[in-house]
Parts: C-alpha cells; structure tokens; sequence
C-alpha cells in the first residue's frame, strides 16, 4: 500500500546512493532516479540534488521520509487490527535470516507456522544480515534473523522493531595436533601468533573477528579468507591456520578438528536479533513467529 517510490527513496537514503538503493530493490538505478523524479515533479519539490559525482537527500526528502515512517508503521497496525476479523490467516509469510539462522533457528519456526497456519504459505530466503534489513524494509520479507554490529540500524531505529534473541559465543578452532587442542578454554590472545582463517572483508564475521582481535591488542595475520564455516573448518583441518566458529554452527564430521571455548572479556560474540517492520510485530503470523524465535534461541542457549 506504501508508493513504491516512496521505498525506493528510503532505500536511497538507507544506502547513500542511487546505485546502492537500486541494487537493494533490484531496480536499474536509471528507474529509481526516474521515478523518483516523477515523485518529485508530482510533490513540486526536489527530492535529490547533485554532490559531486553522487546525490543527496534533500530537507524535503527528509522530512518527507518522516511521514513515510509514520505512515508505514500505522499501515502494519492496522494489518494487525483487521486480523481479528479474519476467519483464517492467509498470504504468504516470509522470513529471511542469515546462513546460522537459517539452518538452525528457522526451521523449526516455519514448521511451527505451518501447522499453525495451514492456509498460510511460508517462504525462507537465506541473505546476509544487511540483505535482510533490506528485504523487511522493502516489503519481501516479514521477520529477519540477523547479527547485530556496529553498522546495523540501531534499536532506535524508527522504521524496525528489533527483538533480541540470544548471545551466540564464538569457538576457536584448531588442528587436532595444536598445542591448544586439549585446553578446557582459551583466550583469544593465545592464538594472536597464528594464522588466521576469517571472512572476507565487509562481511560481518570478518568485523566481528577484526574487531575482537583489535579490542585484545592485536592484528590478525590473515592468511585466508572463507565465509563458509565448513570451508573454514576444512582449512583448519588442513593445517592452513585457525579459525572461529559460531557456537550455534553444525557442520559434517567430514574435517577432524578441535573446538576450543573462548573465554575472557575480548571472547568474540554475536548479538543474534530478529527484525520486523516497525507495527508488524503485532500481526497474528508475525507475533508467532517471534514467539517460536524466542522459544528455539532458550533452547539453544539452554543447550
């Protein structure tokens, strides 16, 4: 019900760019510009203006981008209200969530869903946590799982509603035949020495590892770079260097390693959060949805 020339002014704004916005919305940036032009020319406002090679928001975009905030949220309140009218919930009900969560934590949510709400279809999509604030803003997903870091939207964040789920530690991960193999535990400054196996830059686990080493005094030798954990896993295997895992990963016993625990104040941990839009949360299928989140991620961190 939201113009979509509205979202692609959000997600203009979001990005910072026509390009990045465009790529987010899986539109030709030369579409969003026009259309956001049309927008424009309809308002008889200017909405970008030119900064160098790029554009910028300007006041009235900004300002309108507020109204657009209000509007989206009291369009999922109302959505939440007119449930109680409904025989059955029907449509389809999309949750993403980054690889971890999609294996783990998802699962078990879509098939509580279904039973629940058999004339509702569920859908998954597997996307990296930046994606799915993009797929939640955009309207394709309902509930994101996601890492939250430093460059996620804040709580305050008034176009998501962010619920937090649980803290997911990382382990370190070594050859079997490595002096820290039979430890109990580990700090993350006793494998400052070695070779390390982390993501690739930009990605989160590469910030998160980064920025654990950094807060512990030291640079990372990076020998590698694999976003997969299994790849990871392999690597370390191999006798290529040392990697951390998230705590809530499985992966085929295909790769004899040793897992350590991390402990001390530096230890590397993931804040796992799931996202809706802001109101949406109230929606019958949704409000399901982060229940069986919440109760999956205690028995998680239970175990």
């Amino acid at each position: 019900m939201i113009d979509v020339r509205l979202r692609m002014l959000e997600m203009v704004a979001r990005h910072g760019t026509v390009t990045g916005g465009a790529e987010a919305l899986q539109y030709s940036p030369s579409t969003v510009s026009q259309r956001i032009g049309q927008l424009a020319q309809e308002l008889r406002v200017d909405l970008l203006e030119r900064h160098g090679r790029n554009v910028r928001l300007t006041p009235a975009a900004l300002t309108l981008l507020e109204h657009v905030d209000v509007m989206s949220r009291e369009w999922e309140r109302a959505r939440a209200d007119l449930d109680a009218y409904a025989d059955s919930v029907q449509g389809v009900l999309t949750v993403c969530g980054f690889s971890t969560a999609a294996s783990v934590l998802l699962p078990p949510v879509m098939r509580s869903l279904v039973h629940r709400y058999p004339h509702m279809d569920t859908r998954m999509v597997e996307a990296e946590p930046a994606e799915c604030y993009d797929l939640v803003l955009a309207g394709e997903a309902d509930v994101g799982v996601v890492v939250v870091t430093a460059s996620t939207p804040p709580r305050t964040e008034g176009r998501f509603a962010q619920h937090h789920l649980l803290e997911d530690p990382l382990d370190l991960v070594v050859p079997q035949d490595h002096p820290l193999a039979g430890k109990r535990s580990a700090s993350i400054v006793e494998a400052a020495g070695e070779d390390w196996i982390i993501g690739c830059p930009g990605s989160t686990y590469h910030q998160l590892v980064t920025a654990s080493c950094a807060a512990a005094g030291f640079t990372p030798n990076i020998a590698h770079h694999a976003d997969e954990w299994e790849t990871g896993i392999a690597l370390v295997s191999a006798g290529f260097g040392v990697c951390v895992v998230s705590r809530l990963s499985r992966w085929p016993d295909l790769h004899p390693v040793a897992r350590i625990p991390l402990s001390g104040e530096n230890s590397p941990s993931r804040r796992i959060a799931a996202v809706t839009r802001a109101g949406a949360q109230r929606r019958r299928p949704v409000a399901h949805a982060l229940a069986e989140l919440a109760r999956v991620a205690e028995e998680l961190a239970t175990r």
